[in-house]
């Protein structure tokens, strides 16, 4: 503890408050799910969708795993969701414009990943090698 602050080492260096880590963690959380950014996108392809449109172009999600990602991102003011009082009702879903600042981020992110991955791969070929030598 330096100067009666409870503020980290690292956090000094970079300047980031406790609240703002927790946030930051949040946030991480949220988007590091599974499924999360695969609903997060196939909702930047139609401005809206159903929930059975949902889940057809988010292929592999289970029909929970859906609702509750939906809630999550429902909750956190990213998704929007209506329902229309019809027989059956009708649930359509779609991105608040809160979620659509969202998706250059997670684009940027994406290119970033896609540009970097060969880098990456072979470092950890590399690594795992140099790992293998020193056991």
């Amino acid at each position: 503890m330096q100067g009666g602050t409870n503020v980290s080492v690292t956090n000094k260096l970079v300047r980031i408050e406790p609240i703002q880590c927790a946030a930051v963690d949040q946030v991480v959380t949220l988007l590091g799910e599974k499924w999360t950014l695969l609903i997060l996108g196939a909702l930047t392809k139609a401005p809206m969708l159903r929930y059975n449109d949902l889940q057809r172009v988010v292929s592999g999600i289970s029909q929970r795993m859906l609702t509750l990602r939906l809630r999550k991102l429902e909750e956190n003011g990213l998704v929007k969701r209506t329902i229309f009082p019809t027989v059956p009702p009708r649930v359509d879903y779609e991105l608040t414009p809160l979620g659509l600042t969202l998706i250059k981020p997670i684009r940027a992110l994406l290119d970033w990943t896609i540009d970097n991955r060969a880098a990456m791969a072979e470092t950890r070929l590399a690594y795992a090698k140099a790992a293998q030598r020193t056991a």
